[in-house]
């Protein structure tokens, strides 16, 4: 039988955790940069709105199955076909849910108001981008950096390791310490998401309608990005509720609703027996 000191060099350094997070995130962006590159040679500008995202999400997953089933040599389960549109649904529904949780209550409070309605087709132009957005984080922070994590530490360090790396990807100056919180509960509400499925369609779905819902419904900013949306919508009042230039992101009521989102899917997930014990120490 073959120890782990007589196989590849290669193959050992893959084993460890660190090294397969990295290697899995180079497989899923460079096809996604690729991409992107060769439509901005070969095409003019004009012929380049929204659909490059489309194509650049294709890249990445397929640069993430590849790296999973070649690599690691296995089932890419996680990203299975089967029930994937039941997965996104039930995801993207709990993400129009918590977002209208969200904004019902500062509409309530005159924080939101709409002041206009503006051309329908905004709500088509922005889903390209949304759905990249969604899935280049969700395969990176939960199909990379979690799974990987838990498998090799168990859940609640892979927990608190994937939710440091979410808030750190979200952190251009302006964002507050409340921005900080919101962002970290929505991590934990995410990689729960997938715990309960071993799916990643779920919190793929609850990304997209979170980001879809404000910036091309609502046309609230979004981590920080203006958005311009089918209602043309405006926040004003106290920045701890408004958000400030961050978006809703950063108000407290979003902060209450995640919190309380995350608190419940990861209940679940212990309930359920979803949660992964720390197997053995690895570098």
């Amino acid at each position: 039988m073959m120890t782990t000191d007589d196989k590849p060099l290669l193959r050992r350094l893959l084993n460890l955790p660190i090294s397969r997070m990295l290697a899995a995130s180079l497989a899923m962006v460079l096809p996604l940069a690729l991409s992107f590159a060769l439509i901005e040679a070969l095409l003019p500008k004009a012929m380049r709105v929204a659909w490059p995202n489309l194509v650049a999400a294709l890249a990445c997953a397929l640069g993430y199955w590849a790296y999973m089933s070649r690599v690691e040599r296995r089932e890419v389960s996680e990203l299975r076909a089967a029930g994937a549109l039941r997965q996104w649904t039930r995801g993207a529904g709990l993400g129009v849910l918590l977002g209208l949780l969200t904004l019902a209550p500062l509409w309530g409070l005159g924080v939101y108001r709409i002041e206009g309605l503006g051309d329908g087709f905004v709500l088509i132009q922005q889903i390209p981008e949304m759905v990249l957005v969604s899935v280049l984080e969700e395969l990176l922070i939960r199909g990379v950096v979690f799974r990987i994590a838990e498998q090799a530490w168990g859940s609640r360090r892979a927990l608190g390791l994937s939710t440091l790396l979410f808030v750190a990807a979200h952190l251009p100056a302006e964002i507050s310490v409340l921005g900080m919180l919101v962002t970290a509960a929505a991590s934990l509400a995410f990689s729960a998401a997938y715990q309960l499925g071993r799916s990643l369609w779920a919190p793929i779905g609850m990304h997209f309608a979170w980001n879809y819902l404000f910036s091309a419904v609502f046309s609230v900013p979004v981590s920080g990005h203006a958005a311009k949306g089918w209602l043309h919508g405006a926040m004003s009042g106290p920045e701890w509720l408004s958000g400030g230039a961050y978006g809703v992101e950063a108000s407290a009521m979003a902060l209450l609703v995640w919190a309380l989102a995350a608190s419940f899917l990861l209940r679940s997930a212990i309930a359920r027996g979803k949660f992964l014990p720390r197997l053995g120490r690895s570098i």
